[in-house]
């Protein structure tokens, strides 16, 4: 019952955030999704509803240098990965999504990595 009653108050949080933070064209969403096992990290035009760039631990690509990292560690190169995907595509600013999530830990992580990466949020 917590379990459950938990993962809905992450969903209640996330609906509360996404009432002010939505992507547009020019300057799209950062979207964090955290499992147990892996992380994900999307770029969303809300106005169109298309993900634009995507960045996963279970990326084909990705899967192999995700082998024998900490879960934070994996979290920042997922945040790095989706960084260069997304310059590739002339993306250089978002806004960033934590999902309900605190901020702390691998959404730290991986909002860190996307800096680096050279995303501006």
């Amino acid at each position: 019952m917590a379990n459950k009653s938990r993962s809905l108050a992450r969903e209640r949080r996330h609906v509360r955030v996404r009432k002010h933070v939505s992507g547009t064209p020019n300057r799209p969403r950062l979207n964090v999704f955290k499992s147990l096992g892996g992380i994900y990290a999307q770029i969303i035009d809300d106005l169109d509803g298309n993900t634009l760039v995507s960045a996963s631990s279970i990326d084909k690509e990705l899967r192999e240098k995700m082998k024998g990292l900490k879960k934070t560690e994996q979290a920042k190169a997922i945040g790095k990965a989706v960084a260069e995907r997304a310059k590739s595509k002339g993306i250089s600013s978002v806004v960033f999504d934590r999902g309900g999530f605190r901020y702390v830990g691998r959404v730290k992580a991986l909002a860190d990595g996307a800096r680096e990466g050279g995303l501006q949020f």
